[in-house]
């Protein structure tokens, strides 16, 4: 297949559904040869009818991120997207409830900078990182602490990163998507809402009304900015974090 990314590989990570697997259909569309990553088995099918290689992995673990990444070759482009979301309320003195907090801090930073320091060995002149951060690292919202400070520190890599491989003619940018229908982002809305006491329905109608344009996002409308980001075309363009949001949140 021809395309902007024919002949390139492109290594993301989170692919075996929602997001990701939107970005990994648009890199696939423009000829990339792709390495898709995810802690879930459904990753090798997604691989498969995308052409592509797998490894199904824990970002979170540095055992497992040096083996899902030994076998790829140059990598000229890194999609950091893996994440996860949950409730984690502050009043909630649990151990449980403080575990699952610590183990979104690990995922979302602790993964997100443990691959791209394991990928930036194999990548060169020219290579481009994207970090999917969310409105929520711009904003926040109540009860998803650990989420939201998670998407925060996203951005605040991208600028750092920026800085330090600028020199090398790597480019880093991140993406910030608003609300996509996902499962991730479906069962948040569940949570809100009964935060709320309103429906599922009325809050996400609330949702929509206050974005410029209207509409819920689907995973795939995500592929667009990423492609951008990642090419050439998009050369002079780093640190920054970039709203996909549908005018949601104000930049």
């Amino acid at each position: 297949m021809k395309g902007m990314f024919s002949g390139r590989t492109v290594v993301i990570t989170g692919a075996s559904r929602g997001i990701g697997l939107g970005i990994a259909r648009a890199f696939h569309r423009e000829g990339a040869r792709l390495h898709l990553i995810a802690d879930d088995p459904a990753v090798h099918e997604r691989a498969a009818e995308l052409g592509a290689t797998a490894a199904q992995a824990d970002i979170a673990d540095g055992a497992r991120v040096d083996p899902a990444l030994k076998d790829v070759g140059p990598i000229d482009v890194l999609i950091n997207n893996a994440g996860l979301e949950r409730l984690t309320p502050l009043d909630d003195a649990s151990p449980e409830g403080f575990a699952t907090f610590r183990r979104i801090i690990d995922i979302n930073i602790a993964g997100t900078a443990l691959v791209s320091r394991r990928a930036l060995r194999s990548m060169s002149s020219g290579g481009a990182i994207v970090n999917t951060a969310s409105i929520w690292g711009r904003v926040a919202e109540a009860q998803f602490d650990a989420y939201v400070a998670s998407k925060h520190a996203i951005i605040g890599l991208t600028k750092t990163w920026a800085k330090e491989l600028g020199p090398r003619n790597i480019r880093v940018n991140a993406v910030c998507p608003g609300w996509v229908r996902t499962e991730a982002s479906m069962r948040s809305l569940g949570l809100m809402a009964s935060a709320h006491g309103v429906s599922e329905d009325r809050l996400l109608e609330d949702i929509v009304a206050g974005q410029a344009l209207p509409g819920l996002m689907e995973p795939d409308d995500m592929g667009e900015v990423y492609l951008f980001l990642a090419s050439d075309r998009a050369k002079n363009i780093t640190g920054q974090s970039i709203g996909a949001d549908r005018g949601e949140v104000p930049w």
